[in-house]
């Protein structure tokens, strides 16, 4: 034998032949040292060792084609075919217990294999249905997997783009740029603004890049024209409530002036026509000095804010009404505080403004959530008829609102990272308003 070790079949059978050896030397010696003829002497010496070949191998055909069958059913595993099933395995026997599993395991692997591959065709599908260009780049760069948006934005069919490099595809400068953000570029496919996103996988133990280009050329451009329609369909209305009087009392002034007998009291006449004209003059005034405002809201200068310390100023600044401030836990925010300052002064004014409608109370106080800090305001009128347009600019409901407070107060919370909402109060009349901001 060598050095070489003897194969498991050649010991199976070496230990057969040895299992039988005692049995079959005391009968050959019982046999040679009796009393029978030559004859019988040597046909019962053959029929001993012919047996006892036979039956070791015998057995070792019994131990090592089932190992052999669970050996194929593995390979076939292995080469992806779960087609193949063990037959005859038993539960009352170790060995069919062994084919038993294996078969089960054969199973899983295939229910496994064809929901994967159905997974695999309904992500091919939708990849290449969305109008999203993707990109699967490897840890040098190189191309590994596209789309049909990307086929079509790069001008390339998939078979020519993948191998190669990002910088040859012009793709390289959107791999090290920030992420997300929106960029305006050009391709052969096709030229826009495009939002950029990235993020990492790992396929076969190695890093890739995942690249996604969205064209949002079309939804800014809707949206611009939306915000273009809505702004010329308030300035309009605006515009046109004030120059319309103006327009009238001056015609009727300037027909006054040209009669030449004029009224006795026509000197009167025309002082009030051009006090009206004067403050119809003011408020269109008023209303784009309030549109620049809004349009001219700074970034905040965050610095620490203690909330506390913030709700007592603000509401030690009303005087028409106490306000009632109900303490809470200590929070510290990085915000402006003068932006913070004006938003509240907004929403307490708001209150007081209802509160005194119905002789109600206003309350102010705060509170700690996961993450985040929640400032609220309560008061006790009439409570909100219709939210729908609370936050549209301009929109007002009192005599001599402005339109722009909550909108400018809502700007303010969404530069904070923040939110700020209205409704009316469950518990009892009257609305509350709730500033939410985050907190480190």
């Amino acid at each position: 034998m060598g050095p070489h070790r003897l194969s498991h079949e050649r010991r199976v059978f070496l230990l057969a032949l040895l299992a039988a050896l005692p049995g079959s030397v005391t009968g050959l010696i019982l046999l040679w040292t009796g009393s029978f003829p030559p004859r019988v002497q040597w046909t019962l010496t053959v029929v001993i060792a012919a047996g006892w070949l036979l039956f070791s191998t015998a057995l070792r055909e019994r131990v090592i084609v089932p190992l052999q069958t669970v050996s194929n059913l593995l390979g076939a595993m292995r080469e992806g075919d779960f087609s193949i099933r063990a037959r005859g395995a038993r539960p009352d026997d170790a060995l069919g217990e062994v084919l038993i599993e294996v078969n089960a395991l054969t199973e899983t692997l295939r229910q496994q294999r064809l929901g994967a591959l159905e997974a695999t065709a309904l992500l091919r599908k939708v990849m290449a249905e969305i109008d999203v260009a993707v990109f699967a780049f490897d840890a040098s760069g190189r191309l590994k997997l596209t789309n049909r948006f990307g086929e079509h934005l790069l001008g390339q069919p998939e078979p020519r783009l993948l191998g190669a490099r990002a910088d040859e595809l012009g793709l390289d400068a959107f791999l090290r740029a920030d992420a997300p953000r929106v960029a305006d570029a050009s391709f052969p496919g096709g030229t826009g603004r495009w939002e950029i996103r990235q993020s990492a996988f790992r396929q076969g133990g190695l890093p890739h890049h995942l690249l996604v280009l969205a064209d949002v050329s079309e939804p800014l451009r809707e949206q611009e024209r939306q915000a273009w329609q809505r702004l010329i369909r308030v300035l309009g209305h605006e515009l046109n409530n004030s120059l319309a009087p103006i327009q009238s009392l001056a015609g009727s002034l300037e027909s006054l002036v040209s009669r030449e007998d004029r009224p006795s009291d026509w000197r009167e006449d025309m002082r009030r026509g051009l006090t009206i004209i004067s403050a119809r003059a003011e408020a269109l005034s008023r209303f784009t000095g309030a549109y620049a405002k809004l349009a001219r809201l700074p970034q905040p200068r965050k610095t620490p804010v203690e909330v506390g310390a913030l709700v007592a100023r603000v509401a030690a600044l009303e005087t028409r009404l106490p306000v009632q401030v109900a303490t809470g836990p200590p929070i510290v925010v990085r915000a402006d505080a003068d932006q913070l300052e004006q938003l509240l002064i907004n929403l307490l004014r708001n209150a007081v403004d209802a509160a005194l409608e119905t002789s109600g109370a206003v309350q102010a106080g705060w509170s700690r959530g996961p993450g985040r800090a929640e400032i609220w305001v309560a008061d006790g009128g009439p409570g909100l008829p219709n939210s729908a347009n609370l936050f549209v600019p301009f929109f007002t409901t009192k005599a001599s609102g402005s339109g722009i407070g909550l909108v400018l107060s809502r700007q303010i919370a969404e530069a904070h990272g923040g939110t700020l909402s209205l409704e009316n109060r469950r518990e009892a009349t009257g609305c509350i308003a709730k500033l939410i901001l985050p907190v480190r």
